[in-house]
């Protein structure tokens, strides 16, 4: 896997690059800001980008943006935005109508070195990550709505954010200690709640569930 890296704060992109490349994954560049992140790309074509949403000059949306441009020029590069705080506009702003190969953590994600290596590979794969707690968010009540996210269960719930995390039925069952069986019967229940078709592939049920959490917002 090749990467290019977009944050500004010195020792945290260090420490990126060193971590990515002890476990053999290629950092092509290290970039400040949002125009040297596009002329990265293009000069080096990496498979995945990993950019701060916030950059320089305004430190406001400038890594987004430049994320979301990027992915205009090079539909096939995998973007991983990484942010100090849930900041759902921006999220649901990078999902936009193509969800393939798209993840947003919170920073402190990092910590956990194998699940972040792991959102690694499952974005430049074309995969779906978004942060449990963006999830949440997301799936917060809006206004008393009598909307399909209302009727499902405190389990089932558990179950959708694991879900739009991107993982496999395996994964949930050992997160939740259940049996695979168990998820199973929970993913047929938010698919009907949700009005949703139930699909056995696992990137286009994401895909699924992350539409329907478009809309729903």
């Amino acid at each position: 896997m090749r990467v290019v890296i977009a944050e500004d704060l010195a020792l945290l992109r260090e420490g990126l690059v060193a971590l990515l490349r002890e476990h053999d994954i290629e950092v092509v560049a290290q970039v400040e800001d949002g125009p040297a992140l596009l002329r990265a790309i293009a000069g080096h074509e990496p498979d995945l980008a990993i950019v701060d949403v916030r950059l320089p000059p305004s430190f406001s949306d400038e890594g987004l943006l430049a994320a979301i441009e990027a992915r205009r020029r090079q539909p096939d590069l995998g973007i991983l935005v990484l942010s100090q705080y849930v900041e759902t506009a921006y999220a649901s702003e990078l999902i936009g109508e193509n969800t393939a190969g798209i993840g947003y953590l919170l920073k402190e994600r990092i910590g956990d070195v194998r699940a972040f290596l792991d959102a690694l590979e499952r974005v430049a794969a074309g995969g779906t990550v978004l942060d449990r707690q963006v999830v949440t968010q997301l799936l917060a009540p809006r206004g008393g709505a009598d909307d399909g996210l209302s009727r499902l269960t405190a389990r089932e719930r558990e179950v959708l954010e694991l879900m739009a995390e991107g993982r496999s039925n395996t994964a949930i069952a050992e997160a939740l200690v259940v049996t695979p069986g168990a998820v199973e019967k929970h993913i047929t229940n938010i698919f009907t709640k949700l009005d949703l078709p139930a699909c056995h592939d696992d990137h286009r049920r994401v895909l699924a569930v992350l539409a329907y959490l478009r809309v729903a917002r």
